[in-house]
Parts: structure tokens; sequence; C-alpha cells
């Protein structure tokens, strides 16, 4: 395994982002293990996310400069720091973010930051996907915005799952609006990492299990 792979599912860990248990996906599926960026809770530690996401955007799309969507509410803060860590490598991206509720005062509107030009380019940032549901919904969210183009999405985990159909979610998304889906480590990263400490054979056995039924073939 890659160091830098070893080292973020470590990070994921320590920072309780990454847990083994039961638990519910937005798709509905019943999960053993559950990735959620809302564990991120202090300054070191969404700086040190940030650092991962910005170094894959850099080895997926080098310099170009596009401007980074965090869906709210997880995604925010993913995309506040990878703008920030890609800023200290020398590349400086606009970001903004939508709200839950159309604000009807003040400035009104969905978004918050910068407002995409028409002909620019959008990266969306998630923590993760599962069957593409919340990625379904930042499009139409984003649908609103004239003439810009999505050019990829950054998540932190593949889980190498079905979407509506047979094929990976993350392969729907890809033939049904076009652009590609990143991630920093997949599931299968994760089950090699863990099975280096055999105290943790029941949860590779659950998570290999659930894999059988919703992965894709």
């Amino acid at each position: 395994m890659e160091s830098y792979k070893r080292e973020f599912i470590e990070f994921l860990q320590s920072a309780g982002v990454l847990k083994f248990g039961d638990f519910t996906a937005k798709s509905g599926r019943k999960i053993p293990y559950f990735v959620n960026a809302g564990m991120i809770k202090t300054g070191d530690e969404i700086a040190k996310l940030g650092e991962f996401y910005a170094k894959a955007y850099a080895d997926k799309l080098g310099d170009k400069k596009a401007v980074l969507y965090g869906p709210a509410y997880k995604g925010i803060s993913i995309a506040v720091s990878a703008a920030v860590a890609l800023s200290k490598n020398g590349l400086n991206v606009p970001f903004f973010f939508n709200r839950k509720e159309v604000k009807d005062h003040g400035e009104g509107g969905v978004f918050v930051g910068y407002v995409p030009q028409p002909g620019e380019e959008i990266v969306i940032v998630e923590d993760v996907i599962t069957a593409g549901t919340a990625i379904r919904e930042s499009m139409e969210i984003l649908s609103g915005l004239e003439n810009v183009k999505v050019a990829a999405t950054f998540i932190m985990v593949d889980r190498k799952e079905k979407g509506q159909g047979e094929k990976l979610a993350m392969m729907e998304i890809e033939e049904e609006f076009g652009f590609p889906v990143y991630s920093v480590v997949d599931v299968y990263d994760i089950i090699e990492y863990l099975e280096e400490d055999p105290a943790n054979k029941e949860n590779v056995e659950r998570i290999k299990n659930y894999l059988a039924v919703n992965g894709a073939k």
C-alpha cells in the first residue's frame, strides 16, 4: 500500500471520521462502516484533510484553476480547507457552497461565496459516495448556474458499491454526468490496512460480507 494511503486511513481513524459498527447510509443501505467528515473538529484536523484533497486535486487536475463546490453541510469545510491547501501550494482557486434553504433577504440566493461565471469549471468535493444520491442532489442544485461545467468530483473513500443498477456508483455518475469521480482511498485499501492487525478480523469479515451483496459486479 502506498504510504499516503496508509497515512490517510490512520488520519481518518484518529479523527473519528472512519468508524465501524452498524450505520445507515443516505441511500438507506445498512452499512458496517461509516465515513463522516462531520467528525473533523479541530484546526489541525481540517488543515490535514485539506492537504489530502489538495494532493489528490494536483495529482489528477494539475494546475487547472477550477471552482471548488462544497455541498452543505459537510462539504463546506472540505471546500474551504482544500482551497486553503491549494493556495499554499501556489494555486489560488475560488470556492462556494449552498444553503439548505434559499435566503430571501440580504444578498439572497442559494449559494454563498464565489459565483461561478459562464464557461468556468466546477470541482465538487464530498466526503463519500455510496449509491450516488448526494452527487445527484448536487447536480440538481448546480443546474441553476448558467453554462458551467463540472470537471470532477473528489471524495475521501470510494466504497466500491453498486449504484442504482449493478455498476459501480462512481461509474454510474461518470456515465450519467460525464465527469470523473476520484477518491483518496477505496474500501479495499481499508480492508488491506485492517488485515494487518488480527484484532480487526470481525470488521474485515463484516465489510467483505456487505460487499458480497452491495459491491458492484
